[in-house]
């Protein structure tokens, strides 16, 4: 497909760039309820089946790398549901999460987002790189830097729903003294 042939490609690259736009719009909401506190209407972003995994990584020789990334059902840092994550999200309101009492000031960064067709019709494929800044309490200070991969899928109503996540972390040993962060 050549950009520079407009009446053969028009309608598709509208549509990609479209598609990539309103990803971008979706991350950015995202981010912006991240940290504004707003868990209640994050979840309203992810899919009922959502699955929302950060597997933990080693580090490995080169002629290992395949080894490096933790498989489903190994230990993981992150392995939830949106079920588990709305139960962690009532455990915030309630006062009883004391890590985040007082709460921590976060920061979202989404970056280099790419999107593609998914396995599934209506399902898309969306990468991105993320930094996440975390400052809790005078001197609680945590980065979190990675990359995502998303499965999107359309809502009833339209919209982009966030179905499956896989964050791998570019740390392999966490430095922080919780994650209480949503990435």
């Amino acid at each position: 497909m050549s950009i520079h042939s407009p009446e053969t490609t028009a309608p598709v690259v509208d549509e990609d760039i479209r598609l990539h736009f309103e990803v971008q719009r979706l991350y950015a909401l995202e981010a912006q309820l991240l940290d504004q506190h707003r868990y209640a209407d994050w979840l309203e972003l992810l899919a009922d089946d959502l699955h929302y995994w950060a597997p933990v990584r080693t580090n490995r020789l080169r002629r290992q790398q395949a080894l490096a990334d933790g498989s489903p059902g190994e230990v993981a840092i992150f392995d939830e549901t949106k079920a588990s994550l709305a139960w962690r999200i009532r455990r915030f309101d309630s006062g009883m999460a004391w890590a985040e009492d007082p709460p921590s000031r976060t920061r979202h960064l989404i970056t280099n987002v790419t999107v593609r067709a998914g396995e599934e019709p209506g399902e898309y494929v969306a990468e991105s790189a993320f930094l996440c800044y975390r400052n809790r309490l005078e001197r609680e200070v945590d980065i979190y830097a990675g990359g995502r991969t998303d499965v999107l899928r359309r809502g009833a109503d339209g919209s982009l729903l966030i179905a499956r996540r896989t964050i791998l972390l570019d740390q392999n040993v966490l430095l922080a003294k919780n994650i209480s962060t949503f990435l």
